[in-house]
């Protein structure tokens, strides 16, 4: 079997979560048009084949014509239009770091029944509309096998992106063999179509139709999990922080490292040590005396006023390694206690006569 180059990912039910923001645009199209498709199940059913042939065939019934006309017309732009202005569902968790490993190793390509402006706004929204070379939305190719058949008959769809606005310039042109390509898709009419123009295809349990469905119609295998795409495929490179780590890559900004802050308590501890050692180490500067003969407070710190003698002492057992109380009512009182034996007695208050 051929080496895989590019992968085909569905948009709906595949790249994002669909079953409940789908159906509540296509019920008031339903409700309209009175299509007869009444509930999730009956929506999710138009998807067992191409979904714009399906619609041809309800709008037909009702016309009564049998076949697509002016009312199978008005029913597309009334759903597309609903798709442009309110769709807006999430990502698949972890999807985006699926996409972002995937696209260091192969060219991705968006192949969705939606319409271009609401696949843009979604990619754009989930900071992945880089890593994808291509979109091929259902407003300008409504079916697949058409869509694939012209990727496969341009070489310069194999030129792709890794998570940047720029096209990689080294990788040369070349037609794809149908079997270097790849559909992820999470329906059987994505399967059918896909296999019908010759390609692979994977396929998701989180969409639209049940895994023992997607494995009858031929899916090459289906994920549980988004991360299990990456676990099949094995790709050989890893796209982190936006940019993927090839030498065609466009070099990004570093990653912004934020600095966890210290224990306020361990900021303040260090601060009074750092002051008391100025301030020990001032003192201690003048030690071998000056001009004016130890008349002024530089004086030697051997002869210094007991009480600051005291004080530097109390400090410098601190500094040593005692831990200091960030409580004052903890700090305040060790200190008096230390200083108590050099106050004056009585408060230094001249007892009366």
């Amino acid at each position: 079997m051929a080496e895989l180059k590019t992968l085909l990912f569905d948009l709906d039910g595949t790249l994002v979560r669909t079953r409940e923001a789908s159906w509540e645009l296509f019920r008031k199209t339903n409700e309209k048009f009175g299509l007869g498709v009444d509930t999730p199940s009956a929506f999710f059913r138009l998807f067992n084949q191409n979904f714009y042939a399906a619609l041809d065939e309800k709008s037909g019934r009702l016309s009564g014509t049998g076949s697509a006309g002016a009312e199978s017309a008005a029913v597309k732009r009334h759903f597309q239009e609903l798709l442009r202005q309110d769709y807006h569902p999430d990502l698949v968790p972890g999807m985006a770091n699926v996409v972002h490993a995937l696209a260091g190793h192969y060219t991705l390509i968006v192949l969705s029944s939606n319409t271009m402006e609401a696949v843009r706004r979604i990619l754009l929204a989930c900071d992945v509309a880089h890593c994808f070379a291509h979109v091929f939305s259902g407003d300008v190719t409504p079916s697949k096998v058409d869509a694939i058949q012209r990727f496969l008959a341009d070489p310069s769809y194999s030129c792709g992106r890794r998570c940047s606005p720029h096209y990689e310039e080294s990788t040369p042109q070349r037609l794809h063999d149908p079997q270097e390509a790849m559909l992820i898709t999470d329906t059987v009419g994505d399967i059918e179509e896909a296999l019908s123009a010759g390609i692979r295809v994977g396929a998701v349990s989180w969409g639209m139709h049940r895994a023992e469905d997607l494995e009858a119609a031929g899916a090459e295998f289906v994920c549980i999990w988004p991360e299990e795409i990456v676990a099949y495929l094995k790709p050989g490179e890893i796209c982190s922080l936006g940019v993927c780590t090839l030498p065609s890559a466009v070099a990004g900004p570093p990653p912004v490292v934020a600095r966890v802050p210290a224990e306020p308590g361990a900021v303040r501890r260090r601060r009074r040590q750092q002051s008391a050692a100025d301030l020990a180490a001032s003192v201690g500067a003048h030690s071998g005396g000056c001009d004016c003969a130890e008349s002024c407070c530089t004086g030697s710190a051997t002869g210094a006023d007991p009480l600051l003698r005291q004080v530097l002492t109390v400090i410098g057992s601190q500094v040593s390694g005692e831990r200091l109380s960030t409580r004052t009512e903890e700090s305040v009182p060790y200190v008096r206690q230390q200083l108590a034996p050099m106050a004056a007695p009585n408060g230094g208050r001249v007892p009366p006569q």
